[in-house]
């Protein structure tokens, strides 16, 4: 098998010759230059002297491409009686799965991870590699290989079949029936009810609101939700997502609430903020709708790598590191039992299922929230938390005797009855829009909400791809992302003018939650939409969530977050995560978003600055006493604000150094989403992505949001 070409001689010495592969296109300025790294995953596995396998055999005409598998999925003759070549590392590996027809044969290739391009590798139909891989066809992970007989078969990191596919209960376009459906619709929201309902429960304390404002706000929320997760299913993308308020948010309303102007208010500060916040949030939001539907997200989409996602993503549950623990602190006994619950639930307890179902695993925040309210709720009855001769409802600054001083955060924190919500809540209230009044804009807390949503959409972008993974037929086009961007932007509207405090968005913890439950149908969260609407007219709902004490908000909080920056670091999945210059690229973008942001957190504040908010609110003061200090304050509060997010930090390193950096398609992971007219030649992605009533057709001549 040695080169044809007689100018390439082998090395001396070595017996036999090492055969040559074919060269690798000039992918980088490194291949143009002649330059041949052999660390940077950019090398050919022939390179080391190793012995590969011959080229698979040519296929057949009517080899049609597998989108879902990224490969072409071919009829092969009859394989050999003889077993193939032992695999060598470094060497392509052969996988031969026979059907239940036993006229047919699918056969898996795959390359270790520092392999380039052989002459086993072939593209699909589409002109690309597997899912997450590049054009050589390196797959990330586990994947499905779908064979004429629609035998859907599990293959192993390793090349082996693990056996068949049966991880996923119901897909995208599954309809088992109504019961099920709604079962399985209750149970996917219950699982990702903390994502939904445990923001309003910071911000709306932090804007000076009472009791009865996070009633509302929760209400709201909850309306909201169940309006754009309709919308988004049925003409977004399309994927079993649900949307709502997300953590991206959560930071950028935090520092606008803690904005210099809102200190000094007196009255109704929770109305007059929530007001600034609804402003930006629109005009936000018609910059996201532009980046969707005018096709630019398409080409944003070229940035956009999982390099990029996992560190933005980590870095959006890490930043929060100085609210979690100090407020779960306030009452160890409630936030620390809190947090264990969660964790034995959801690790040493995630395998035990009840009629089929890992309760445990599924409903570890439920529950843990359940258990601990009603210990809590007991030891309040009990009197635990009740001293002679002091009264809770007494402020603090007005307390004189020295034993209810000492006892003063334990009555606060740890009693489940200072909340009123639950009692003043109607029975009935319905969310309608601009009832906090008139929106108020500003273009400084526009500019800083604008730059939030495109790490909103970079969000989305990688929850699209692991939940198509997942539910549907393959990844969706470009076009079809453009389109889901948006429209979460038109959502993000309704979420402003409705006024819940922040943007609507997918929820990351969507692709944990479909993973977990099995159940991919669209049709299951619709109902469970629909049934999330009827709950927030429900006033006694909203008041019901608005009264959970404020330390077990914490404590479920520290688990959310650390559950989104781990959903963040998995998208390294789809690359080569011990490649050193992901390593790298990585470990630089987390570091710096927690150091720069620091930096200006810090900037100013000496050990004896009086400053008027708590310190766990303190890294969003930024923008009084941040280092930018021209004579336009509001390019300063903008600068300021922007650069103390650590999200933002962790974005801009990873989008410039993973397009700068030298590195394979393979080794980068580059997303892989289906090419328009191939996806039109397949049905079942069709099915999966059209819009329904027929809009497709309408605006088939709009290439660059949809088909």
């Amino acid at each position: 098998m040695s080169n044809s070409d007689p100018k390439v001689m082998p090395k001396p010495g070595q017996w036999p010759p090492a055969p040559e592969s074919a060269a690798m296109p000039p992918s980088s300025w490194a291949k143009r230059t002649g330059f041949r790294p052999k660390f940077s995953g950019e090398t050919n596995a022939s390179d080391s002297g190793q012995i590969s396998l011959p080229p698979r055999p040519r296929e057949q005409k009517n080899s049609q491409p597998d989108v879902e598998a990224g490969r072409v999925r071919a009829t092969l003759p009859q394989p050999p009686p003889a077993p193939p070549p032992a695999a060598v590392n470094g060497t392509d590996k052969a996988v031969v799965v026979p059907a239940e027809n036993k006229d047919q044969t699918v056969v898996k290739r795959r390359r270790d991870s520092d392999g380039g391009s052989g002459g086993g590798a072939k593209k699909d139909g589409l002109g690309h590699g597997a899912n997450g891989a590049g054009p050589n066809g390196v797959p990330e992970g586990p994947r499905r290989a779908v064979v004429r007989n629609e035998e859907v078969i599990d293959v192993e990191d390793d090349g082996f079949v693990r056996g068949r596919h049966t991880h996923m209960k119901y897909e995208l376009r599954d309809t088992p029936g109504l019961v099920p459906i709604g079962l399985y619709g209750f149970q996917h929201y219950l699982s990702i009810l903390g994502s939904l309902i445990l923001i309003p429960l910071v911000i709306v304390p932090a804007m000076g609101g009472t009791h009865e404002d996070t009633s509302m706000v929760v209400s709201t929320v909850l309306f909201v939700s169940g309006v754009t997760t309709l919308l988004h299913t049925s003409f977004g993308s399309r994927l079993p997502l649900i949307q709502g308020p997300s953590f991206v948010y959560l930071a950028p309303a935090l520092a606008i609430i803690n904005s210099p102007e809102f200190q000094g208010l007196n009255g109704n500060n929770f109305k007059h903020i929530m007001k600034e916040l609804q402003g930006a949030i629109i005009i936000a939001s018609a910059f996201q709708t532009i980046l969707g539907y005018s096709g630019l997200m398409s080409v944003f989409l070229r940035l956009i790598n999982p390099v990029v996602v996992a560190p933005t993503l980590a870095a959006v549950g890490l930043s929060f590191y100085s609210y979690g623990f100090p407020r779960a602190g306030t009452c160890l006994e409630i936030g620390v039992v809190q947090i264990l619950l969660v964790i034995m639930f959801s690790l040493y307890l995630r395998k035990i299922s009840v009629f089929g179902h890992r309760i445990f695993l599924i409903y570890a925040v439920p529950l843990g929230l359940a258990i601990t309210w009603a210990a809590a709720f007991l030891l309040t009855e009990a009197g635990v938390y009740s001293y002679k001769g002091c009264d809770v409802n007494v402020p603090a600054s007005n307390i004189i005797s020295d034993h209810c001083r000492k006892h003063v955060s334990s009555m606060k924190h740890c009693r489940v009855d200072t909340s009123y919500a639950l009692k003043s809540s109607p029975w009935f209230r319905f969310p309608y829009p601009l009832q906090w009044g008139t929106p108020v804009f500003e273009w400084k807390m526009a500019l800083v909400m604008c730059a939030v949503s495109i790490i909103s959409s970079v969000d989305s972008v990688g929850s699209y791809h692991a939940s198509s993974l997942l539910a549907a037929s393959g990844p969706p086009t470009p076009g079809v992302v453009s389109r889901g961007i948006g429209l979460e932007g038109l959502c993000s509207v309704l979420a402003g003018l409705w006024g819940t405090g922040t943007g609507s968005t997918t929820l990351t913890e969507n692709v944990h939650t479909i993973a977990v439950t099995k159940m991919g149908s669209r049709r299951a969260v619709e109902l469970g939409a629909c049934a999330l609407i009827l709950l927030s007219l429900i006033g006694k709902v909203g008041g019901f969530i608005a009264s959970i004490p404020e330390v077990m908000v914490a404590a479920l909080l520290c688990f959310m977050w650390a559950m989104l920056s781990a959903l963040g670091l998995s998208n390294l999945r789809y690359s080569e995560a011990g490649s050193s210059r992901n390593i790298i690229i990585v470990g630089l973008s987390l570091f710096f978003s927690l150091s720069v942001p620091a930096y200006f957190q810090q900037y100013g504040i000496s050990p004896n600055t009086n400053l008027s908010v708590p310190s766990y609110l303190h890294p969003y003061i930024v923008a009084s006493h941040g280092p930018f200090r021209s004579k336009y304050e509001g390019l300063n509060y903008f600068l300021n604000t922007l650069l103390s997010l650590n999200m933002v930090i962790a974005f801009l390193v990873a989008v410039i150094l993973d397009n700068t950096v030298p590195g394979s398609q393979q080794e980068r992971g580059v997303y892989v989403w289906s090419e328009t007219e191939a996806a039109r030649r397949e049905p079942a992605i069709t099915k999966d992505y059209e819009l329904p009533f027929r809009v497709s057709r309408i605006l088939r001549w709009v290439k660059w949001v949809g088909f």
